[in-house]
């Protein structure tokens, strides 16, 4: 006869599972799915830890450098959105460099230390970095040149995010 475990979390949920890292039973709210099987929700946060590597001062080189550098980007959207509709193909296509120019930019400031607050506080770096643009656009009541901007940030904020926390959606 096979003994009944019951939650290490949940005292009094019974289950057959056990956590593929430290054997302690878990209930299926407790459990997290990986590749490697199912784990308890403190071994993957502990699991997590090792990959969280930024030091404290990382988050405000990111921010600087992305808002810096995405000002730059505003400043040229701008420039370049004065040309019309082949600006704004320039634009569409241009994007996505100045995104890979501020991820590369951070990475190399950060030494490619990494954290999931540090992506998005980058990320606010690349929107705060584009802000004074805007408002000068708003003051000067240029439409095209605010929708321009909002392309610009439509294309570089998910670029800068995902090519430094490495999500991949085509393997």
């Amino acid at each position: 006869m096979t003994e009944t475990l019951f939650c290490y979390v949940h005292p009094t949920r019974e289950t057959a599972l056990r956590c593929n890292n430290c054997e302690r039973p878990i209930c299926a709210s407790c459990a997290v799915r990986t590749p490697t099987g199912y784990r308890c929700k403190e071994c993957v946060r502990n699991r997590q830890r090792t990959f969280d590597t930024a030091e404290w001062y990382d988050y405000a080189l990111g921010f600087i450098v992305a808002a810096f550098l995405s000002g730059v980007g505003a400043f040229l959207v701008t420039l370049i959105g004065s040309i019309g509709f082949f600006g704004l193909l320039i634009i569409s296509a241009g994007a996505s460099t100045v995104g890979v120019i501020i991820a590369e930019g951070v990475r190399a400031v950060t030494r490619k230390r990494r954290s999931r607050p540090l992506f998005i506080m980058v990320a606010a770096g690349v929107v705060s970095g584009a802000l004074p643009v805007i408002l000068f656009q708003l003051i000067t009541g240029n439409i095209f040149g605010i929708i321009f901007q909002v392309i610009y940030l439509a294309i570089v904020t998910p670029i800068v995010y995902t090519r430094l926390s490495g999500i991949q959606l085509f393997r």
